[in-house]
């Protein structure tokens, strides 16, 4: 196998992308402490800003995606094309990378492009069950390409499929041996059931609404819950709160020390976000996903499908999560074996070594 010195690697648009595309980077410095990593990603998205605070240089193209409604803004597209692929040519040709790997989002789409034109090789990262449109367009040309499920051969070649996992953040998925410092630093009884709710960091409306509604519920039934109802509602909800019997209640706007909260709880309810399912499937507790509706193509629908159909999670749909979330979860609650098979099922689909894998992929491509 091959060292690696000079990397590029492309895409972003939300967390779903960036940090793995950063993780992959951190195990390539981990082992090739002198290898040079450059990002490329799209002006004004959240890559422009989360990867230099990794610690890491990067470009951004002018790119954005087609609108599926008539807007003027799909005027432009052919000009940011060919001005992303221009800068993309003249970032590869003076930074001369061994090889360029593409994470999704609109800016790896031009970088691998022109990465396969200029004879790079290029190695694909595909986080979710359904790939996204980006990745969709790429496959024949790249050398490998790791993936996180399985029958991926729909959509990709075989012989280039690499089954590798999603690199998760560390930290996140350590939770042995914290519970009790976790019900503490939420203020909740160490014997109590717990619930943890979240809906991402902006928030998820449907998973709010139903807490909103059911909380009361969940509290007659002696269950605590940890509830990270995020930005988008937060002054709302605290305002709400102050009206309410609060006890046993942890309402957060955004957990810092989101391995604290998932060691406290005994059940998780979560959107269903590939990074955010490979974490859940590393923590192993049982987990309740409710998959956002508003999102590219369904890919969170899909994503949980996957795990539903192998009896490792529970789905509740968005348009019924205000009406069946709540019994659902104190369904749960008081099924001991249902929790434990989901457990073991959703275990037996864990990852934890993906970002080695994926850095074991690019090397076996230098080869």
């Amino acid at each position: 196998m091959s060292d690696i010195k000079r990397v590029i690697i492309s895409g972003g648009g939300t967390g779903g992308h960036i940090f793995p595309a950063i993780a992959i980077a951190n195990r390539i410095q981990k082992e090739f402490p002198d290898a040079q990593i450059r990002f490329i990603g799209a002006t004004g998205k959240m890559e422009m800003k989360k990867v230099p605070e990794a610690g890491y240089e990067i470009d951004g193209l002018w790119i954005s995606g087609f609108q599926r409604r008539l807007t003027i803004k799909n005027l432009a597209l052919p000009f940011k094309i060919l001005a992303s692929l221009w800068k993309a040519r003249n970032i590869i040709r003076k930074f001369k990378p061994q090889v360029v790997v593409g994470v999704g989002g609109y800016a790896s789409g031009p970088t691998l492009k022109v990465a396969n034109l200029m004879k790079v090789p290029t190695v694909i990262q595909e986080q979710n069950s359904f790939p996204g449109k980006t990745n969709r367009i790429l496959p024949n040309q790249a050398a490998k390409i790791c993936v996180a499920y399985e029958q991926m051969d729909r959509f990709f070649p075989k012989d280039k499929i690499v089954m590798t996992g999603n690199p998760v953040r560390e930290k996140v998925v350590q939770v042995k041996g914290i519970r009790k410092q976790g019900r503490q630093h939420f203020g909740l009884s160490e014997e109590k059931p717990t619930v943890l709710v979240v809906g991402g960091s902006l928030g998820a409306k449907t998973l709010n609404d139903s807490l909103k509604a059911g909380v009361g519920q969940l509290q007659k039934n002696d269950i605590q819950v940890i509830w990270q109802c995020g930005q988008y509602q937060s002054e709302a909800l605290h305002d709400w709160s102050k009206d309410q019997n609060m006890n046993g209640v942890a309402l957060e706007v955004f957990i810092k020390e989101m391995e604290l909260a998932y060691a406290a709880a005994d059940v998780i309810v979560s959107r269903a976000g590939a990074i955010a399912l490979s974490e859940l499937a590393i923590i192993g507790k049982p987990i309740i996903l409710v998959p956002s509706p508003n999102v590219a193509e369904d890919h969170q629908t899909k994503n949980a499908m996957a795990l539903v159909e192998k009896d490792a999670a529970l789905l509740v749909k968005d348009n019924v999560a205000r009406e069946e979330l709540i019994l659902e979860i104190i369904s749960l609650m008081g099924d001991e074996e249902r929790r434990n098979n989901y457990s073991k099922q959703l275990k037996s689909n864990a990852i934890d070594d993906a970002d080695r894998r994926i850095v074991k992929t690019i090397k076996e491509v230098l080869k």
